[in-house]
């Protein structure tokens, strides 16, 4: 299998998000390192129009110009000759063409259908509002208390629905970790630096369930192995195929 290609930056959580599923299937895949001043050239809108990154901020030193680059990071897959971008789309992809053995997705009815309700839902409340807790909290020219309250209520909202869910459940659908809840790591794993100078104060305590689901996804081996990668410029795998 040809390895596919990932359009990489560091800290961004999307790119990230995909590696993540990547090592989940054991895919081969070579990172391509995009510089910020190419994402609105014709060497990276080519490849995704929308020409933008994902939520990209530095965390040791809060990029400001990163986050305008916020956007959806792109794959090409040479063994199907496919260009995505638009990371629900990836994951979507991924999964339906190289998940054969349902390791982390089902084909059943209902579950299949509940997959989709939750990834729409990561899609259109974590990671818009996650992102502008993060760019008026962290990034913006001036501080915007009402901004930052209102932001910072809807993070703690989205976790809260998350964490009422997740009681007595180890898993948002079935009884295995699956893409779904793989989709939600990265903004979850940068809320204590995109809420740190929020004055909606953040405490993980106060979400048991949804601490104990982040712990479980942390554990796993790609995971794991994804995260340490996140502030890498050069990212590869072999795969396991």
């Amino acid at each position: 299998m040809k390895p596919i290609t990932l359009y990489w930056r560091t800290v961004a959580p999307n790119p990230c998000k995909v590696l993540i599923l990547l090592e989940e299937l054991g895919l081969p895949y070579e990172g391509k390192w995009m510089e910020l001043e190419d994402l609105k050239k014709p060497i990276y809108e080519n490849v995704n129009p929308n020409g933008r990154l994902p939520g990209e901020f530095d965390i040791t030193s809060v990029v400001r110009s990163a986050l305008t680059y916020e956007m959806p990071i792109a794959i090409y897959d040479p063994n199907t000759d496919i260009t995505l971008w638009e990371t629900g789309a990836i994951y979507i992809y991924l999964v339906e063409t190289y998940d054969d053995d349902q390791k982390i997705t089902y084909r059943s009815t209902p579950e299949k259908f509940l997959l989709h309700q939750w990834s729409f839902f990561q899609a259109s409340g974590q990671g818009p509002y996650f992102g502008q807790a993060a760019w008026f909290n962290m990034l913006h020219h001036e501080k915007l208390p009402s901004a930052q309250e209102r932001y910072g209520k809807e993070l703690h909202r989205i976790v809260g629905v998350l964490n009422a869910y997740l009681k007595d459940k180890d898993w948002l659908v079935g009884d295995k970790c699956t893409y779904t809840d793989l989709s939600f790591i990265m903004w979850n794993v940068s809320i204590d630096i995109v809420m740190k100078d929020c004055p909606v104060k953040w405490n993980i305590e106060d979400y048991p369930d949804f601490k104990r689901w982040m712990e479980a996804l942390k554990a796993r081996p790609a995971v794991s192995k994804a995260l340490n990668m996140w502030q890498q410029k050069e990212v590869k795998s072999a795969g396991s195929r």
